[in-house]
């Protein structure tokens, strides 16, 4: 996603020594994928997360890190356990379609 917003800015920033507007798109192109693009996140405020547990490290903080890995990863495990708890049925029936 990167170098392609990169070959746009650098293809909008040649049009723009005919037309200095494709410079204004250049930097708005820049200024978005800055705010919302980057990482996956809705915008700054979910970037400034809390330091993990593990000291503050920058890895530990950014939403892409080993931990919020596990958080869903355990969150997803328990719905699905809840899924076999509530509907047995329904998982005994799509385990033995998954096994086939």
């Amino acid at each position: 996603m990167g170098t392609i917003v990169i070959a746009g800015t650098v293809v909008l920033v040649i049009l723009g020594f005919g037309n200095h507007v494709w410079w204004l798109a250049a930097v708005a192109v820049l200024f978005l994928y800055t705010q919302y693009g980057r990482s996956g996140s809705t915008g700054p405020a979910s970037r400034t997360s809390s330091p993990s547990s593990t000291g503050g490290s920058s890895a530990g903080s950014n939403p892409g890190s080993y931990q919020a890995y596990r958080k869903r990863r355990d969150q997803q495990a328990k719905w699905e356990r809840r899924y076999r708890r509530e509907r047995p049925l329904e998982s005994r029936r799509q385990s033995r379609e998954k096994s086939s």
